[in-house]
């Protein structure tokens, strides 16, 4: 029996090459949002919702019901929206399970002693296997571990939704040397995506226009397994992570990351204002001290 084939509205974020998602069952109009952004300008210090404004009035405008916000990781190069989204629908927030051990990691960094580095800011933490759905559309989660200690993948129907695990063919996949991140892992990881069926519709996360083109953030199973830079040439996760750990010598940190992780381990909060009524994002020195400087 074939599977469900939901509705895939994308938005696509110029300013981090991020895509957005709304995927909506065409039967009950019910949906999820997946990998929402948080406007942030890190030249003037400005944040702005632009991005998730554009999101809700999509909703609107289709007539849709949000089930669950939803982020795909700890992202490392933009704010996520969640918990603005749920601030103005009131709708639950998800992300995977072991986001508690990469807030065990950051929390450290930044020097927060009494962060709760529980999970307690998301709704649910989904573990590998978790069922779930989208109006009548089943809907399951994949642990996919290597980009970071967290990464999942959320398949609804015949859409699996990947972000920073593999990217369309001609950009291959993503970097596995943030904190906690595994290039063997992110084999494996890449290695499960792909055992889904060959028709199985890929959606990316991000999208950095190789050659200039235009963007893009749709493939299949077949298309990658055929003709993904990195996969189509490594043969054994040895050769995999040899060409992974190569390519990510030469790639400078994301520029936002030190700014993003405060905030999106928190679930996409903001610092509380201080006596002064401003917000702080906190930058801790040298605490990457083997990054590529670019």
């Amino acid at each position: 029996m074939p599977e469900a084939k939901p509705l895939v509205k994308p938005f696509y974020d110029k300013r981090t090459g991020s895509i957005q998602y709304v995927v909506s069952d065409p039967s009950t109009r019910k949906c999820v949002i997946i990998d929402p952004v948080l406007d942030y300008d890190e030249k003037s210090g400005s944040t702005a919702t632009w991005n998730a404004d554009a999101i809700l009035a999509h909703v609107e405008e289709q007539g849709l019901e949000i089930e669950w916000i939803l982020d795909t990781h700890p992202h490392a190069d933009h704010f996520s929206a969640a918990s603005y989204l749920k601030s103005k629908t009131g709708k639950p927030i998800g992300i995977g399970e072991k986001i508690v051990e990469v807030q065990k990691l950051w929390k450290d960094f930044y020097n927060w002693p009494d962060f709760p580095a529980d999970g307690s800011q998301w709704d649910r933490l989904f573990a590998h296997g978790d069922t779930f759905s989208v109006g009548t559309i089943p809907a399951r989660v994949i642990f996919s571990p290597g980009h970071t200690l967290a990464s999942v993948t959320y398949v609804i129907g015949d859409a699996a939704f990947v972000h920073d695990t593999v990217f369309v063919p001609d950009s291959g996949t993503a970097r596995a040397d943030f904190p906690g991140g595994s290039a063997s892992q992110l084999y494996r990881s890449i290695m499960e995506i792909l055992s889904l069926p060959d028709e199985t519709r890929i959606f990316v996360g991000h999208d950095y226009q190789p050659g200039g083109r235009e963007p893009k953030w749709e493939s299949t199973v077949a298309e990658e397994k055929a003709t993904n830079i990195h996969m189509s040439k490594c043969r054994t996760e040895e050769e995999f992570v040899t060409l992974r750990e190569e390519r990510d010598r030469t790639l400078p940190m994301p520029r936002l990351i030190l700014h993003a992780l405060q905030v999106n381990i928190n679930a996409g909060r903001l610092p509380e204002p201080e006596s002064n009524g401003t917000r702080y994002l906190k930058i801790p020195l040298n605490i990457l001290p083997d990054a590529n400087w670019g």
